[in-house]
């Protein structure tokens, strides 16, 4: 397998989440990872152009119905 300077990083997330997530990435033709690593491109770059967080209290879960 070719290094292409990724890293591999393993990740569990819930049913309702890997659902929500496996049909956005459909609805944008992306794979699965490929929208993952999509949406943490993007919330990085939000805190580097805002220098803060997205949440100040980044540690409370959300209120989403996808647990």
């Amino acid at each position: 397998m070719a290094d292409n300077g990724k890293k591999q990083i393993p990740l569990r997330v819930s049913p309702k989440l890997y659902e929500a997530l496996a049909a956005w990435a459909e609805d944008d033709f992306r794979s699965l990872n490929g929208q993952i690593e999509y949406l943490l491109t993007e919330c990085v770059r939000q805190r580097k152009k805002n220098g803060k967080y997205v949440s100040d209290e980044i540690d409370v879960p959300p209120d989403l119905d996808i647990s």
